[in-house]
Order: C-alpha cells, then structure tokens, then sequence
C-alpha cells in the first residue's frame, strides 16, 4: 500500500509503499476512499503532541472513511464491503471509571489512530471494531471524513454542555469546527450567536443557522458584558486564551462554559465569582462512541455543509503546513 509517513517531527512526510496490514483479533482492515487532515494532525506532525512509545510505523491519520477489506478472528456483525469509519480512538482501557460510564474519550490509557497506532493517510488502516463507525454507503466520502473528528468534536461539545432546544449558546471561533457546531446547535433548537474575527466566518455562521454575530475585537467583552440576556452555555473553539474575558462576560448565572480548543495558556478565574454565579466550567475532548453514532446519524439525515479542498496523499505535507499557517479555507480532504 501506498503511505504518507512521518520519520523527522515537522519535515515533509515521506511516500512510500509499505506492507498491507493484517488486522487481529477483533480487527478490521479498511481500504480507505478519503481521510480528512485534521488539525490535531497538524500537533502530531510537528511534535507538539507525542506518543508513548513512538510507533514504529508512524502515519497520521484519524479521520478516515472506507470499505471493510478484511475481518479478524472473533469480529461479528461486519461483513467485508460494508462502508465503515475511522475515528480518532482506536482503543481504550474498557476498565477504567470514565469507560464504564460510557465516557470512554476521558479514557487516560486510550490509543488513537495517527498517534499510538498507525493512521489512515495510507491505502488500509486497521482499526479496533469496538470503536469502528458504522456508515451507509450512499454518504459521500470527502464530506463525511471530517464528520469523523470535527464533527464528533462539535457535537460533543454541544452535549458535554447540556443544551437543550430553547436555550442559548455563544460559540467562540467559526472554523471548521465552530461551523460544524452552529449546524449541530441549530438543528437542535439552540439559539446561536457565533463569534470570530473574520467578518467571512461569521457570514457562513449566519447562513448555516446563528441568528446572530459579533466581531471578535478589542470591545468584545463590554458589549457581551452590557447585554440583558446572557447565554446558558459558551463553547470556545478558538486556539487562544484572548476569548476568555468575553466568555465571562457572556455567561449567566448557572451557564456552562466549554473549553474544545486545545488552549496550553492559563486563564485567570475568581473563585469568589464562581460561588456567585454557580457557572459550570469543563472540558471536552473529542466524542465517544455513541456521540459519534449520533453525529453520524444526524450527518446522513442532512449532510453538514464544508467547504471541502480535495487533495490526494501526496499533498498530505502541503496541506499540513497550510494548516499550521492558517492558510486553508476549509476541510483538506484526501481521496484515495
């Protein structure tokens, strides 16, 4: 098979064609058709995010969608052609306090694909059929693939922060996966208002369902701060701790406040104002398995809208380095 594999943190990964995998028990091997290139692909590719013990074979990979190719011994309910998923997990514990409460992406001895095992910038990946996301066949390719991280992750978000149809959310950051969340509030009922610097990001927010926005600037949290109604939840999408002061200011009394980016900066928080307000403050990461059934289902109900950039593997490095800069438009997708 061909593969895009990672050998110097940060150089372009190197194709070459390496052994088709065998899945084990338990296994499935997946012949891909595409693999979204996320930006937590962009944090493994650089070595900001490292596993333990690297794997020998290291390819990235985590948002892939294909066939069945080939079962392991004791898989059941598969069958070879069916159209499957490949998601960030690849595996976890099964044993541990967050996995038997179904909350299995808090798994501290999890494995993920493109990461601890390798991923799908390759023709075959093998996953774990425990963790494999079922799919229909007529759902495309190139617009599902992201649905596998961003999705999940936006949708996870909008769970881990309770909202029901009715209430109120303000979205902080509306790339690929603030846009994937404002579709998923909206079509649940929540009221949006997405926040952004680009005034092109939040006119694609208002198309696909905020009913309001505001300019991520300097006055930002005065103005969130003076409205009447303030939000029963604000998800931050944006990889920067500039939001916070408006997402204080935005919250109402007993709100949730999401943490999705991947923020290494800390915020400062008045434990005095906590026990006024009574504010739920998390975190989410990624989604677990039935979060990503639900997404999925949702998906193929109505598609969500990207804006897909469709490039084959061998601008797998391109694409990565576009993300890192902050170059890309929308969704690098690779068609196998």
């Amino acid at each position: 098979m061909n593969a895009a594999v990672l050998t110097t943190p940060g150089s372009p990964l190197t194709i070459r064609c390496e052994a088709i995998p065998t899945p084990g028990p338990g296994q499935i091997l997946v012949r891909l058709k595409a693999c979204g290139v996320c930006h937590s692909d962009v944090h493994i590719w650089k070595g900001d995010v490292t596993a333990t013990p690297v794997p020998s074979l290291f390819i990235l990979g985590h948002e892939g969608v294909g066939t069945i190719e080939a079962l392991g011994p004791g898989v059941e309910d598969w069958t070879p052609g069916d159209a499957i998923g490949v998601p960030w997990l690849h595996d976890t514990c099964m044993q541990c306090d967050e996995c038997l409460a179904g909350e299995e992406s808090f798994c501290q001895q999890q494995r993920a694909h493109g990461l601890n095992v390798p991923g799908a910038f390759a023709d075959y990946v093998v996953v774990d059929a425990r963790f494999a996301v079922r799919l229909i066949p007529e759902m495309d390719p190139l617009t599902t693939a992201p649905v596998m991280c961003a999705g999940v992750t936006a949708y996870g978000a909008i769970r881990r922060a309770g909202l029901k149809a009715g209430e109120t959310c303000a979205i902080f950051g509306c790339g690929g996966l603030g846009l994937y969340a404002v579709q998923i509030a909206t079509r649940l009922g929540v009221r949006v208002l997405a926040v952004d610097r680009s005034p092109a990001k939040l006119e694609n927010a208002l198309r696909l369902g905020a009913v309001e926005t505001e300019i991520a600037d300097e006055g930002l949290a005065d103005r969130l701060g003076a409205r009447g109604q303030k939000f029963h939840a604000c998800i931050n999408f944006a990889p920067t701790p500039k939001t916070w002061h408006a997402i204080i200011s935005a919250i109402r009394p007993r709100g949730r406040i999401i943490a999705a980016a991947l923020v290494s900066q800390p915020v400062e928080i008045s434990q005095e104002w906590l026990t006024g307000t009574g504010v739920t403050i998390t975190g989410t990461s990624v989604g677990t398995a039935q979060e990503m059934r639900e997404v999925v289902a949702m998906h193929a109900q109505k598609p969500f809208e990207a804006e897909i950039e469709e490039i084959s593997l061998d601008r797998a490095s391109e694409a990565l380095a576009s993300l890192e800069k902050g170059n890309a438009k929308g969704r690098y997708v690779i068609r196998f």
